[in-house]
């Protein structure tokens, strides 16, 4: 299926989970999640999960990263103009907002570059069996990560399984590492 047919299709699907049901995925998620090794990980590119979009608890999966490395340093990202995005380094103390298009970002902090980054959690609708994503169609992963570093792990979350194929993939997606459902862990 093409990319827009399966981003139609997934939100719809997700918006059809009612609450008790996505609480369950995410603690089954989470339960995957907590089968990686972290070992090596120490700054993490995370983004906060828009409710209104059904998205998978991030915040699960950023409080386990802070229980098992202690010295974690967390970044969200921060779209600065219609093409780019910054990772953003945040802390206790960090001040939110919600941007134009219902993103809740860090208002302002350090800079932080992607080479300096060991782990993107990068959100998705549904990826398939070769780790490529549907994401919401803006392109800001991609383009970002298109200079990562080799030791950069990128980690997906879907509530449901791979598909086969996501048929109008090109040169410029970039695929995931690791695409975690509430059933397993698929390495790519």
């Amino acid at each position: 299926m093409l990319k827009a047919d399966l981003r139609a299709h997934y939100i719809n699907k997700r918006n059809e989970l009612h609450g008790a049901d996505r609480l369950k995925l995410d603690d089954l998620l989470l339960i995957q999640f907590q089968q990686i090794n972290f070992e090596g990980i120490q700054t993490v590119l995370s983004y906060w999960p828009m409710a209104n979009k059904s998205e998978p608890n991030t915040h699960l999966f950023n409080g386990y990263l802070r229980h098992m490395i202690p010295q974690l340093q967390l970044a969200y990202p921060v779209v600065q103009n219609q093409e780019v995005m910054q990772a953003i380094m945040v802390n206790e103390d960090t001040v939110y907002q919600t941007n134009q298009w219902g993103i809740t970002e860090p208002k302002s902090g350090e800079t932080i570059q992607l080479s300096e980054i060991d782990l993107v959690l990068v959100p998705l609708l549904v990826f398939d069996e070769a780790g490529y994503r549907v994401g919401f169609g803006k392109g800001y992963y991609d383009r970002f990560l298109a200079k990562k570093e080799e030791h950069t792990a990128l980690i997906g979350f879907s509530y449901f399984d791979p598909i086969p194929l996501i048929s109008d993939t090109h040169e410029f997606d970039i695929p995931l590492h690791l695409g975690i459902t509430p059933k397993r862990i698929y390495e790519f």
